[in-house]
Protein backbone atom coordinates (compact mmCIF):
# COMPACT_ATOMS: atom_id res chain seq x y z
CA UNK A 1 0.00 0.00 0.00
CA UNK A 2 1.04 3.25 -0.94
CA UNK A 3 1.59 6.14 2.07
CA UNK A 4 -1.39 8.26 2.52
CA UNK A 5 -3.98 6.54 0.75
CA UNK A 6 -7.29 7.17 1.66
CA UNK A 7 -10.65 5.19 2.33
CA UNK A 8 -13.70 6.31 3.33
CA UNK A 9 -16.54 3.77 4.73
CA UNK A 10 -20.31 4.81 5.22
CA UNK A 11 -22.99 4.13 7.30
CA UNK A 12 -26.45 4.77 5.59
CA UNK A 13 -29.98 4.51 7.42
CA UNK A 14 -32.37 2.61 5.27
CA UNK A 15 -35.89 4.36 5.31
CA UNK A 16 -39.15 3.65 3.73
CA UNK A 17 -40.40 6.06 0.86
CA UNK A 18 -43.57 6.37 2.38
CA UNK A 19 -43.75 6.89 6.18
CA UNK A 20 -39.83 7.90 6.12
CA UNK A 21 -38.70 5.26 9.47
CA UNK A 22 -35.96 3.08 9.22
CA UNK A 23 -36.78 -0.74 7.87
CA UNK A 24 -34.82 -3.72 8.52
CA UNK A 25 -34.23 -4.69 4.56
CA UNK A 26 -30.75 -4.87 4.85
CA UNK A 27 -30.77 -8.43 3.71
CA UNK A 28 -32.85 -7.84 0.30
CA UNK A 29 -31.12 -4.71 -0.69
CA UNK A 30 -27.90 -6.32 -0.08
CA UNK A 31 -28.68 -9.08 -2.69
CA UNK A 32 -29.35 -5.98 -4.82
CA UNK A 33 -26.63 -4.10 -4.20
CA UNK A 34 -24.20 -6.93 -4.45
CA UNK A 35 -24.44 -6.57 -8.33
CA UNK A 36 -23.24 -3.26 -9.12
CA UNK A 37 -21.02 -2.65 -6.38
CA UNK A 38 -19.67 -6.50 -5.37
CA UNK A 39 -19.75 -8.11 -1.89
CA UNK A 40 -16.50 -6.75 -0.88
CA UNK A 41 -18.12 -3.21 -1.27
CA UNK A 42 -21.36 -2.97 0.86
CA UNK A 43 -21.62 -5.23 3.63
CA UNK A 44 -24.09 -5.47 6.82
CA UNK A 45 -23.89 -3.11 9.76
CA UNK A 46 -24.93 -4.00 13.59
CA UNK A 47 -28.88 -3.41 12.58
CA UNK A 48 -30.66 -4.66 9.81
CA UNK A 49 -31.73 -1.06 8.85
CA UNK A 50 -28.70 -0.42 8.71
CA UNK A 51 -25.83 -0.55 5.56
CA UNK A 52 -22.09 0.23 4.95
CA UNK A 53 -20.43 0.86 1.87
CA UNK A 54 -16.80 1.16 1.33
CA UNK A 55 -14.93 2.86 -1.09
CA UNK A 56 -11.80 1.02 -2.62
CA UNK A 57 -7.91 2.26 -1.72
CA UNK A 58 -8.01 5.67 -3.70
CA UNK A 59 -5.08 7.74 -4.24
CA UNK A 60 -6.26 11.06 -4.99
CA UNK A 61 -9.34 13.66 -3.37
CA UNK A 62 -11.32 12.67 -7.11
CA UNK A 63 -11.12 9.08 -6.66
CA UNK A 64 -12.79 9.61 -3.46
CA UNK A 65 -15.56 11.61 -4.88
CA UNK A 66 -15.63 9.21 -7.76
CA UNK A 67 -16.11 5.84 -5.32
CA UNK A 68 -18.63 7.93 -3.10
CA UNK A 69 -21.03 9.12 -5.87
CA UNK A 70 -20.97 5.10 -7.32
CA UNK A 71 -21.47 3.66 -4.18
CA UNK A 72 -24.42 6.19 -3.42
CA UNK A 73 -25.98 5.64 -6.97
CA UNK A 74 -25.93 1.83 -7.00
CA UNK A 75 -27.24 1.53 -3.32
CA UNK A 76 -29.95 4.79 -3.91
CA UNK A 77 -31.31 2.51 -7.61
CA UNK A 78 -31.33 -0.55 -5.27
CA UNK A 79 -33.23 0.63 -2.81
CA UNK A 80 -35.66 2.47 -4.82
CA UNK A 81 -36.62 -1.61 -6.57
CA UNK A 82 -37.78 -2.27 -3.13
CA UNK A 83 -39.67 0.96 -2.44
CA UNK A 84 -37.16 2.39 0.12
CA UNK A 85 -34.71 5.31 0.31
CA UNK A 86 -31.05 5.72 1.79
CA UNK A 87 -29.99 8.53 3.66
CA UNK A 88 -26.93 9.34 5.34
CA UNK A 89 -26.74 11.49 9.11
CA UNK A 90 -25.45 10.54 12.25
CA UNK A 91 -29.28 9.55 13.72
CA UNK A 92 -32.67 8.83 12.47
CA UNK A 93 -35.06 11.87 13.66
CA UNK A 94 -38.19 9.55 14.82
CA UNK A 95 -37.44 5.68 14.46
CA UNK A 96 -37.53 3.91 17.82
CA UNK A 97 -34.51 1.65 18.82
CA UNK A 98 -37.16 -0.56 20.14
CA UNK A 99 -37.92 -1.29 16.49
CA UNK A 100 -34.67 -2.49 15.36
CA UNK A 101 -33.49 -5.94 14.36
CA UNK A 102 -29.55 -6.72 15.28
CA UNK A 103 -28.08 -8.60 12.06
CA UNK A 104 -28.25 -12.00 12.73
CA UNK A 105 -24.86 -12.73 12.43
CA UNK A 106 -22.35 -14.00 15.18
CA UNK A 107 -20.20 -10.77 15.57
CA UNK A 108 -23.31 -8.55 15.75
CA UNK A 109 -24.95 -11.22 17.92
CA UNK A 110 -22.35 -11.47 19.82
CA UNK A 111 -21.78 -7.43 20.75
CA UNK A 112 -25.66 -7.59 21.75
CA UNK A 113 -24.93 -10.15 24.04
CA UNK A 114 -22.27 -8.54 25.64
CA UNK A 115 -23.42 -4.81 25.74
CA UNK A 116 -27.15 -5.63 26.18
CA UNK A 117 -29.54 -2.07 26.67
CA UNK A 118 -26.29 0.15 25.40
CA UNK A 119 -25.80 -2.07 22.40
CA UNK A 120 -30.01 -2.21 21.98
CA UNK A 121 -30.24 1.56 21.67
CA UNK A 122 -26.42 2.57 19.56
CA UNK A 123 -29.04 3.27 16.26
CA UNK A 124 -26.26 5.36 15.21
CA UNK A 125 -24.29 5.89 11.53
CA UNK A 126 -20.52 7.45 11.21
CA UNK A 127 -17.99 7.99 8.56
CA UNK A 128 -14.99 6.26 9.15
CA UNK A 129 -11.51 7.69 7.18
CA UNK A 130 -8.64 5.23 6.79
CA UNK A 131 -5.16 6.76 5.89
CA UNK A 132 -2.53 4.78 4.64
CA UNK A 133 0.97 4.90 7.00
CA UNK A 134 2.74 1.70 6.65
CA UNK A 135 5.14 2.05 9.66
CA UNK A 136 3.27 1.02 12.66
CA UNK A 137 5.82 3.11 15.23
CA UNK A 138 5.31 6.43 13.14
CA UNK A 139 1.56 5.47 13.12
CA UNK A 140 1.42 5.73 16.49
CA UNK A 141 3.20 9.34 17.00
CA UNK A 142 1.01 10.60 14.38
CA UNK A 143 -2.63 9.86 16.28
CA UNK A 144 -1.38 11.24 19.06
CA UNK A 145 -0.04 14.39 17.34
CA UNK A 146 -3.61 14.36 15.74
CA UNK A 147 -6.12 14.11 18.55
CA UNK A 148 -6.24 18.11 19.45
CA UNK A 149 -7.55 18.67 16.14
CA UNK A 150 -10.61 16.17 16.48
CA UNK A 151 -13.36 18.30 18.12
CA UNK A 152 -13.10 20.80 14.89
CA UNK A 153 -13.59 17.95 12.74
CA UNK A 154 -16.71 16.54 14.87
CA UNK A 155 -18.48 20.14 14.95
CA UNK A 156 -17.94 20.41 11.02
CA UNK A 157 -19.26 16.88 10.17
CA UNK A 158 -22.10 16.88 13.23
CA UNK A 159 -25.60 15.44 11.74
CA UNK A 160 -27.43 14.11 14.80
CA UNK A 161 -29.23 16.34 16.68
CA UNK A 162 -32.35 14.32 16.69
CA UNK A 163 -32.98 11.58 18.49
CA UNK A 164 -36.64 9.32 19.15
CA UNK A 165 -38.55 12.08 18.21
CA UNK A 166 -36.97 15.00 20.04
CA UNK A 167 -34.54 17.45 19.64
CA UNK A 168 -31.46 16.42 21.88
CA UNK A 169 -29.71 20.36 22.17
CA UNK A 170 -26.83 18.50 20.40
CA UNK A 171 -25.18 18.73 17.23
CA UNK A 172 -24.07 15.34 17.13
CA UNK A 173 -26.12 13.03 19.43
CA UNK A 174 -24.27 10.08 17.81
CA UNK A 175 -21.04 11.07 20.17
CA UNK A 176 -23.04 10.08 23.42
CA UNK A 177 -25.08 7.21 22.26
CA UNK A 178 -21.53 6.08 21.09
CA UNK A 179 -19.58 7.26 24.22
CA UNK A 180 -21.60 4.62 26.82
CA UNK A 181 -19.67 2.19 24.91
CA UNK A 182 -16.37 0.34 26.57
CA UNK A 183 -13.57 1.24 24.61
CA UNK A 184 -14.67 4.64 22.70
CA UNK A 185 -13.29 8.21 22.92
CA UNK A 186 -10.15 10.06 22.88
CA UNK A 187 -7.40 7.90 23.05
CA UNK A 188 -4.57 8.21 25.51
CA UNK A 189 -0.88 9.13 24.53
CA UNK A 190 1.28 6.55 23.86
CA UNK A 191 4.51 6.68 24.13
CA UNK A 192 5.19 4.26 21.48
CA UNK A 193 3.94 1.11 19.15
CA UNK A 194 5.03 -1.15 21.71
CA UNK A 195 3.41 0.79 24.39
CA UNK A 196 0.03 0.41 22.48
CA UNK A 197 0.53 -3.30 21.62
CA UNK A 198 1.31 -3.97 25.12
CA UNK A 199 -2.13 -2.36 26.49
CA UNK A 200 -4.03 -4.25 23.65
CA UNK A 201 -2.53 -7.92 24.57
CA UNK A 202 -3.60 -6.80 28.55
CA UNK A 203 -7.06 -5.97 26.99
CA UNK A 204 -7.62 -9.41 25.07
CA UNK A 205 -5.78 -11.26 27.77
CA UNK A 206 -8.54 -10.03 30.95
CA UNK A 207 -11.70 -9.96 28.54
CA UNK A 208 -11.93 -6.94 28.38
CA UNK A 209 -11.97 -7.01 24.40
CA UNK A 210 -12.73 -9.51 22.46
CA UNK A 211 -10.03 -9.15 19.39
CA UNK A 212 -8.18 -5.94 18.87
CA UNK A 213 -10.80 -4.16 16.70
CA UNK A 214 -12.98 -3.77 19.64
CA UNK A 215 -11.44 -0.49 20.79
CA UNK A 216 -13.60 2.15 19.10
CA UNK A 217 -11.20 5.16 20.05
CA UNK A 218 -11.99 8.38 17.66
CA UNK A 219 -8.77 7.76 15.73
CA UNK A 220 -7.27 4.28 16.13
CA UNK A 221 -4.57 1.54 14.25
CA UNK A 222 -6.21 -0.58 11.99
CA UNK A 223 -7.03 -3.62 12.91
CA UNK A 224 -6.91 -5.19 9.68
CA UNK A 225 -4.91 -2.44 7.19
CA UNK A 226 -1.78 -0.55 7.40
CA UNK A 227 -3.69 2.65 8.01
CA UNK A 228 -4.85 4.89 10.86
CA UNK A 229 -8.71 4.71 10.98
CA UNK A 230 -10.48 8.41 11.98
CA UNK A 231 -13.99 7.20 13.76
CA UNK A 232 -14.62 10.97 14.97
CA UNK A 233 -17.48 11.79 11.95
CA UNK A 234 -21.03 11.54 12.15
CA UNK A 235 -22.64 10.00 8.34
CA UNK A 236 -21.73 12.73 6.12
CA UNK A 237 -25.31 13.67 4.26
CA UNK A 238 -23.76 14.75 1.23
CA UNK A 239 -20.95 13.76 -1.23
CA UNK A 240 -19.31 17.33 -0.49
CA UNK A 241 -18.75 16.80 3.31
CA UNK A 242 -17.56 13.48 3.11
CA UNK A 243 -14.99 13.99 0.52
CA UNK A 244 -14.34 17.18 2.79
CA UNK A 245 -13.76 14.56 5.90
CA UNK A 246 -11.92 12.91 4.26
CA UNK A 247 -9.49 15.30 2.67
CA UNK A 248 -8.70 17.23 6.55
CA UNK A 249 -8.29 13.48 8.09
CA UNK A 250 -4.89 12.73 5.37
CA UNK A 251 -4.09 16.59 5.42
CA UNK A 252 -3.78 16.20 9.25
CA UNK A 253 -2.42 12.65 9.16
CA UNK A 254 0.38 13.69 6.72
CA UNK A 255 0.91 17.16 8.26
CA UNK A 256 1.96 14.93 11.51
CA UNK A 257 3.68 12.63 9.84
CA UNK A 258 5.96 14.99 8.34
CA UNK A 259 6.74 16.54 12.34
CA UNK A 260 7.32 12.81 13.29
CA UNK A 261 10.27 12.49 10.77
CA UNK A 262 11.56 15.79 11.33
CA UNK A 263 11.69 14.65 15.06
CA UNK A 264 9.77 18.13 15.58
CA UNK A 265 8.65 17.83 19.81
CA UNK A 266 4.81 16.82 20.42
CA UNK A 267 2.87 19.37 22.77
CA UNK A 268 1.67 17.70 25.73
CA UNK A 269 -2.10 17.53 26.68
CA UNK A 270 -4.45 16.04 29.32
CA UNK A 271 -7.15 13.30 28.34
CA UNK A 272 -9.48 15.27 30.61
CA UNK A 273 -8.91 18.28 28.03
CA UNK A 274 -9.37 16.39 24.89
CA UNK A 275 -12.87 15.16 26.50
CA UNK A 276 -14.23 18.18 27.61
CA UNK A 277 -13.07 19.72 23.75
CA UNK A 278 -15.15 16.67 22.30
CA UNK A 279 -18.09 17.27 24.40
CA UNK A 280 -18.44 20.96 23.61
CA UNK A 281 -17.95 20.02 19.81
CA UNK A 282 -21.11 17.50 20.16
CA UNK A 283 -23.04 19.71 21.88
CA UNK A 284 -22.46 23.40 20.24
CA UNK A 285 -21.47 22.11 16.71
CA UNK A 286 -20.44 25.39 14.95
CA UNK A 287 -22.56 27.80 16.45
CA UNK A 288 -20.56 28.35 19.97
CA UNK A 289 -17.62 28.66 21.19
CA UNK A 290 -14.73 25.96 21.27
CA UNK A 291 -12.01 24.60 23.11
CA UNK A 292 -8.51 25.67 21.37
CA UNK A 293 -6.61 22.96 22.67
CA UNK A 294 -3.19 24.67 21.64
CA UNK A 295 -3.99 28.19 22.94
CA UNK A 296 -5.78 26.54 26.06
CA UNK A 297 -8.74 29.11 25.70
CA UNK A 298 -12.51 29.11 24.30
CA UNK A 299 -12.45 30.48 20.71
CA UNK A 300 -15.61 30.81 18.48
CA UNK A 301 -16.20 27.29 16.53
CA UNK A 302 -15.79 29.01 12.80
CA UNK A 303 -12.00 30.13 14.38
CA UNK A 304 -10.93 27.05 14.93
CA UNK A 305 -12.32 25.75 12.14
CA UNK A 306 -9.78 28.23 10.61
CA UNK A 307 -6.93 26.90 12.38
CA UNK A 308 -7.46 23.97 11.41
CA UNK A 309 -6.94 24.90 7.58
CA UNK A 310 -3.92 26.62 8.45
CA UNK A 311 -2.72 23.51 10.23
CA UNK A 312 -3.29 21.75 7.42
CA UNK A 313 -2.37 24.60 5.06
CA UNK A 314 1.22 23.72 3.46
CA UNK A 315 0.40 19.92 3.16
CA UNK A 316 -2.48 20.33 1.04
CA UNK A 317 -0.92 23.36 -1.03
CA UNK A 318 1.93 21.29 -1.73
CA UNK A 319 -0.51 18.49 -2.41
CA UNK A 320 -2.59 21.19 -4.97
CA UNK A 321 -5.34 20.06 -3.01
CA UNK A 322 -5.61 23.42 -0.86
CA UNK A 323 -8.08 25.38 -3.17
CA UNK A 324 -10.66 22.51 -3.24
CA UNK A 325 -10.37 21.75 0.22
CA UNK A 326 -10.78 25.32 1.67
CA UNK A 327 -13.38 25.88 -0.41
CA UNK A 328 -15.35 22.78 0.16
CA UNK A 329 -14.87 23.85 4.21
CA UNK A 330 -15.79 27.62 3.42
CA UNK A 331 -19.33 25.95 1.83
CA UNK A 332 -19.74 24.12 5.25
CA UNK A 333 -19.10 26.93 7.28
CA UNK A 334 -21.80 29.04 5.39
CA UNK A 335 -24.69 26.60 4.81
CA UNK A 336 -24.00 25.20 8.09
CA UNK A 337 -22.85 21.54 9.38
CA UNK A 338 -25.67 19.10 8.81
CA UNK A 339 -27.35 19.06 12.05
CA UNK A 340 -27.95 23.12 11.62
CA UNK A 341 -29.66 22.54 8.43
CA UNK A 342 -31.71 19.64 9.75
CA UNK A 343 -33.25 21.83 12.43
CA UNK A 344 -33.81 24.79 10.17
CA UNK A 345 -35.93 21.80 7.94
CA UNK A 346 -37.92 21.20 11.03
CA UNK A 347 -37.91 24.79 12.09
CA UNK A 348 -40.18 25.87 8.31
CA UNK A 349 -42.62 22.86 8.70
CA UNK A 350 -42.10 21.76 12.06
CA UNK A 351 -42.29 17.82 11.02
CA UNK A 352 -39.47 15.56 11.60
CA UNK A 353 -40.76 13.54 8.42
CA UNK A 354 -39.17 17.03 6.18
CA UNK A 355 -36.11 16.46 8.19
CA UNK A 356 -35.68 13.01 6.85
CA UNK A 357 -36.50 14.51 3.02
CA UNK A 358 -34.20 16.65 3.47
CA UNK A 359 -31.56 14.30 4.26
CA UNK A 360 -32.43 11.82 1.62
CA UNK A 361 -32.13 14.58 -0.77
CA UNK A 362 -28.71 15.94 0.29
CA UNK A 363 -27.35 12.04 0.56
CA UNK A 364 -28.75 11.71 -3.35
CA UNK A 365 -27.22 14.97 -4.22
CA UNK A 366 -24.37 14.56 -7.07
CA UNK A 367 -25.32 10.78 -8.42
CA UNK A 368 -27.37 9.39 -10.89
CA UNK A 369 -29.78 7.64 -8.11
Amino acid sequence: MSPFTVGVEEEYQIVHAADRGLRSRAKGLLREAHEELGEDGVSHELFLSQIECGTPICSSLREVREAVTRMRSSLIRAAERQELKIASAGTHPFSRWERQEFTPKERYLGIADEFQQVAREEVIFGCHVHVGIEDPDVAIHVINRVRPWLPALLALTASSPFWQGQDTGYDSYRTIIFGRMPMVDVPHHFASRAEYDDLIRVLVATDSISEPSRVYWDVRPSAHYPTIEFRISDASPTIDEAVMTAALCRALARTAHAEVLRGEPEVPLRTELLKGAKWRAARFGLEMDLIDLEGRHSIPAVDLVRKLLVRVHADLSEQNEWDEVAELVHDQLERGNGAMRQRNAFARSGKLEDVVDLVIEETARGTSG
